[in-house]
C-alpha cells in the first residue's frame, strides 16, 4: 500500500522553479521517470505534466531509511521534500528548462507503486498505436501528448476569451435532439419513457443556435460535443469537438471578418504566429480550376491549367472525345522534373491518379534534345505549342495532363499536385497558410440518391442573385458558403442561414422533401421562422482538426485524450459492448441475433 500526503503541500510544478529558486525548501510530487543509482546517491527525474526536475537522494543527508530510496523504480509516484540547489558544471543538462537547479532530497514519500509499464513512457519510441491506445492512461503521460493536450486547452481558452470580449454568449444546447437526417448518419439514443422512440446525438448545433438567433441572443457560441456515425480517417472521429459560433444582423464578410481576428488572435496566443489580415479569398470555382480542390493548399505552385480548347479538335481521341461529351482536359506543370522523375515514378505517377478515378494520365517530357510523350505523334505542332505556350513548357518540364468529367479531373490532378508536392520538398516548414474559400454550390447531385443534396446543409442561404435557381436551375445555384483553409485541410465552415418560411420551404423542395415531410422533420424551425427572423450566419470550427494541425502531428487521435479506432471502439474501455437484457427490455428493443 502507497504511503498518504498527510499535512504535505506541494510547493509548485515541477518544471516552474528557476535559479532565483536556490536555497529554497520545496514539496514536489510527480512520476518517477529515470533513476540511476550510484551507491550513496541516487538519481531521480522527478515529471510532472510541466517537465522534470532532477531529484538527488544522498545518504548523508537524507533522512529515513536510504533503502526505501533505493527502492525506487520507474512509474513510481513520490512526494519528496528538499531543497532546489545549483547543479555542478558537469552534472548540468541544457536540454531540461530546469537543468541548472536540483532538489537534495531530504524526505520522500511513495505514494504509488507501478508494475512495470508495457511500454517505455517517452517521446519518440517505436510503439504500435494500438498498445498506445489499450493503456492510454500511461500513453498520456509522454511529454508529447501532455504538450499538445495542454495546446489544445490554450486554443479553446483563447477562442472563449476573443468571442466573450466580442460580445458572444456561452450557451449550451441540447445532447438529446430530434433525428432530422441530411447528411451523415446519426447515432440514436432509445427512449425508456416513450416506446419505440429515439433523440438523436447532434450532429451539430445547427437548428438550436439559429433559433436563438430568433429568440433575440444575437450572438452565440458553444464549445460542445458533436457526433456522426461515419467511417473514420485521421482527421475524424464519431464524436468531435466543435467551437461553434452564430450571429445576428450579418452578411457572409461582417462572419468571416469576425473570425479572421478569432484565428489572428489564436495564432498569437498558442503558437506566438503573427497572421495578417485580411486573409485570401477564393470563390469555389476558382479554387477548384486552379487547384483541383475546395481547400487548397496555395504553399505551392503546380496550379492546373485548362487546355479544353486547345485540343478540342485534336486526333488523339482521348482528350477531343472527352471535351465533346462536355468533360475538360486540364494540366499540370512539373517544373523542372523531366530529369528527376524516372519512367518507373511516372508511372507510378500514373497509377497514383487512377485511385481518383482517372482512366490514365498523359504526359510530355520537355528535354533538349525534343519532345518525349506518347501522345505527342497524335497532336499537331499548333496544338504542341499551344500547350507549352498555355503552361509554360520550359526545357526541363514535365507536363501531366488527365481528360475526363470534371470532378474526376479536379480530384486526380488535385491529389497529384499534393503528390508532387510532397515528393519534391516544395513545402516549407512553419509555413501558415489561412485562406477563405467562398461562393460554394448550394447542392450537389448525389449519384447514390439520384437527387441534390445541400452540398452545406439545407439551411444555407442562396446568394441573393441566385435565389430564382433554386427550384429552376440548382446546378448553376451558388451559396452564400464559406469555408477557412489552413495548409489545405478545412479547418471551419459556415453560411448565411435562411431566416424566411417561404424560401426554406423552397429549399426543402429542390431538395425533394414534400412539403409535408419538410414540416414532419423541420417543423419546429419552419414555425419558429414566421415569428421575426434576423439575417443571422456563424461557422463552426473542428477544434480536434485545428489543434492536429497547430501542434503538427499527422493524427487527430493525438490531441483527443480518448479517442476512438477505426472502427469506432475504444481499445482501453472496450467500447461499444453489449448491455444487460433487462436493460434491452425496459428500453423496449430486442436485438436481432442473426
Amino acid at each position: 500500500m502507497g504511503e498518504f500526503l498527510g499535512d504535505w503541500k506541494r510547493t509548485a510544478l515541477c518544471a516552474e522553479f528557476t535559479t532565483a529558486d536556490i536555497d529554497r525548501e520545496v514539496t514536489l510530487m510527480g512520476w518517477a521517470d529515470t533513476r540511476r543509482d550510484l551507491g550513496g546517491l541516487i538519481f531521480v527525474d522527478l515529471r510532472d505534466r510541466s517537465g522534470i526536475m532532477q531529484v538527488v537522494f544522498d545518504e548523508s543527508m537524507f533522512e529515513g531509511d536510504f533503502n526505501k530510496a533505493g527502492s525506487i523504480r520507474s512509474e513510481f509516484v513520490l512526494a519528496i521534500k528538499g531543497k532546489i540547489v545549483k547543479r555542478s558544471e558537469d552534472t548540468v543538462n541544457p536540454k531540461l528548462p530546469t537543468g541548472l537547479i536540483e532538489v537534495k532530497v531530504r524526505e520522500l514519500k511513495i505514494l504509488s507503486r507501478a508494475e512495470t509499464p508495457p511500454f517505455e513512457i517517452e517521446d519518440g519510441s517505436k510503439v504500435r498505436e494500438e498498445l498506445r491506445l489499450k493503456y492510454r492512461y500511461l500513453d498520456l503521460r509522454r511529454p508529447e501528448m501532455q504538450k499538445n493536450l495542454i495546446l489544445r486547452n490554450k486554443i479553446a481558452n483563447s477562442a472563449r476569451a476573443y468571442l466573450t470580449e466580442n460580445g458572444f454568449l456561452d450557451i449550451e444546447t441540447p445532447m438529446l435532439q430530434k433525428s432530422t437526417p441530411e447528411g451523415a448518419r446519426d447515432y440514436l439514443v432509445p427512449s425508456r419513457i416513450h416506446p419505440g422512440c429515439f433523440y438523436a446525438l447532434p450532429q451539430s448545433p445547427q437548428l438550436f443556435k439559429q433559433i436563438l438567433m430568433i429568440s433575440g441572443y444575437d450572438r452565440y457560441f458553444q464549445i460542445t460535443k458533436c457526433f456522426r456515425d461515419e467511417d473514420l480517417r485521421a482527421d475524424r472521429q464519431p464524436e468531435f469537438t466543435q467551437i461553434d459560433t452564430e450571429m445576428s444582423f450579418v452578411d457572409a464578410d461582417d462572419v468571416m471578418t469576425m473570425h479572421e481576428g478569432l484565428i489572428q488572435r489564436v495564432f498569437k496566443d498558442v503558437l506566438d504566429v503573427d497572421i495578417k489580415l485580411p486573409l485570401k479569398r477564393l470563390p469555389y470555382q476558382e479554387a477548384m480550376d486552379r487547384f483541383g480542390s475546395d481547400k487548397p493548399d496555395t504553399r505551392f505552385g503546380l496550379e492546373l491549367k485548362d487546355v479544353s480548347d486547345i485540343v478540342a479538335g485534336s486526333e488523339f481521341k482521348v482528350f477531343s472525345s472527352v471535351v465533346k461529351n462536355g468533360g475538360s482536359v486540364r494540366a499540370i506543370n512539373a517544373k523542372g522534373c523531366a530529369n528527376l522523375l524516372a519512367r518507373r515514378e511516372i508511372d507510378a505517377l500514373v497509377d497514383f491518379v487512377k485511385i481518383y478515378g482517372a482512366k490514365g494520365m498523359a504526359w510530355i517530357s520537355i528535354r533538349e534534345d525534343g519532345l518525349n510523350s506518347p501522345i505527342t505523334k497524335f497532336m499537331t505542332q499548333e496544338e504542341i505549342d499551344g500547350i507549352m505556350q498555355r503552361l509554360d513548357g520550359q526545357v526541363g518540364d514535365i507536363l501531366f495532363f488527365v481528360g475526363d468529367k470534371n470532378s474526376v479531373v479536379y480530384d486526380s490532378l488535385g491529389a497529384l499536385r499534393l503528390k508532387l508536392a510532397e515528393k519534391l520538398n516544395l513545402i516549407q516548414d512553419g509555413t501558415w497558410d489561412l485562406l477563405w474559400v467562398t461562393e460554394f454550390p448550394l447542392f450537389e447531385y448525389s449519384e447514390e440518391e439520384k437527387r441534390y443534396v445541400a452540398k452545406h446543409h439545407p439551411f444555407t442561404s442562396p446568394m441573393d442573385e441566385d435565389i430564382d435557381k433554386v427550384e429552376g436551375d440548382p446546378e448553376h445555384a451558388r451559396a452564400k458558403a464559406y469555408d477557412i483553409v489552413l495548409n489545405g485541410n478545412e479547418i471551419g465552415g459556415g453560411s448565411i442561414r435562411i431566416h424566411s418560411t417561404e424560401l426554406q420551404e423552397k429549399m426543402f423542395g429542390a431538395l425533394g422533401f414534400s412539403k409535408e415531410d419538410a414540416w414532419e422533420r423541420f417543423g419546429f424551425l419552419l414555425e419558429a421562422l414566421k415569428y421575426g427572423t434576423p439575417p443571422h450566419g456563424g461557422l463552426a470550427y473542428g477544434l480536434d482538426r485545428l489543434a492536429m494541425l497547430m501542434a503538427g502531428v499527422d493524427s487527430i487521435r493525438d490531441v483527443i485524450a480518448f479517442p476512438k479506432v477505426q472502427n469506432a471502439s475504444d481499445l482501453m474501455s472496450k467500447a461499444p459492448d453489449t448491455v444487460d437484457k433487462k436493460q434491452l427490455r425496459e428500453l423496449h428493443i430486442k436485438v436481432d441475433e442473426d
